[in-house]
């Protein structure tokens, strides 16, 4: 969004002292990454997290401060999924307008495409809808309401996927953005020794907002220990200065950081 109208998916993040980004929807990258439970698992799961910047698409939701986040997944042995996110957010006030949660709530379906008897190509399609209780953009001179729907497409092949996501609203309180993208590839990347490497480049595009345009990548490694998850990723972006800074204090929401995230899955 604009300073900010942009929040998001997730993926569990984590929270420190560096200032760095989506299951969420807890999504650093913005594609669905919900956990699937073994077959003796329940099929319900927690996630919880403390992250030292809340980065959705490249784009800090906290003007590059630490958020509290957290979430619950069903996923059914058939491969469809509901699931809630939620965390601290500050775009908003940034904005004009007010509110200080982000909700996130999808559905869809996941699993692999009958191409051969062993074709390894994965899929997840579903919807997202992200709310901003209170957000009051809509009475904010050039901004709309930031509550935003978006539908998905996935594909997987081993470490590797292609996402595309289309706004069916407007876009996190852009004026007249219906029918927005964002495209997104990455990889997570097995490097020994219980380290997974992650990598990401998106394009976020903006309808009938131009200036808001901007691509944005990720480079980040993660480990998990007997009572968290901890990741550190190096975020960017090409992001505009006049669309992305900060109207309460000015700094650029985009900038290239560093962030730290602890995260937990019950």
């Amino acid at each position: 969004m604009n300073a900010s109208i942009q929040a998001r998916r997730a993926g569990l993040m984590a929270a420190a002292i560096f200032a760095i980004s989506g299951a969420a929807h807890a999504q650093t990258t913005g594609a669905v990454e919900v956990a699937e439970p073994a077959a003796s698992a329940s099929p319900v799961t927690f996630n919880a997290a403390v992250t030292s910047d809340y980065r959705y698409r490249g784009i800090s939701q906290t003007r590059l401060q630490p958020a509290v986040q957290g979430g619950l997944d069903y996923v059914h042995a058939t491969g469809w999924y509901v699931g809630a996110w939620g965390s601290s957010v500050k775009f908003a006030k940034d904005a004009g307008g007010d509110g200080d949660v982000e909700i996130d709530l999808y559905a869809g379906k996941r699993g692999e495409l009958a191409v051969g008897l062993s074709s390894g190509l994965t899929y997840d399609v579903g919807v997202l809808r992200y709310l901003y209780p209170d957000n009051g953009l809509g009475q904010v001179a050039g901004f709309v309401n930031a509550n935003t729907t978006e539908v998905y497409a996935q594909l997987g092949y081993g470490p590797a996927y292609i996402k595309y996501s289309h706004a069916t609203t407007n876009l996190f309180g852009f004026v007249d953005s219906e029918g927005s993208g964002y495209l997104d590839i990455g990889a997570s990347l097995d490097a020994g020794h219980g380290v997974t490497v992650q990598l990401h480049a998106g394009r976020q595009r903006v309808d009938n907002n131009p200036a808001a345009d901007y691509t944005d990548w990720k480079i980040g490694a993660s480990r998990s220990f007997a009572l968290a998850t901890v990741a550190v990723a190096y975020v960017g972006t090409n992001a505009s200065k006049s669309a992305y800074a900060s109207p309460r204090n000015g700094k650029f929401t985009g900038r290239d950081a560093l962030q730290l995230t602890l995260s937990r899955t019950f």
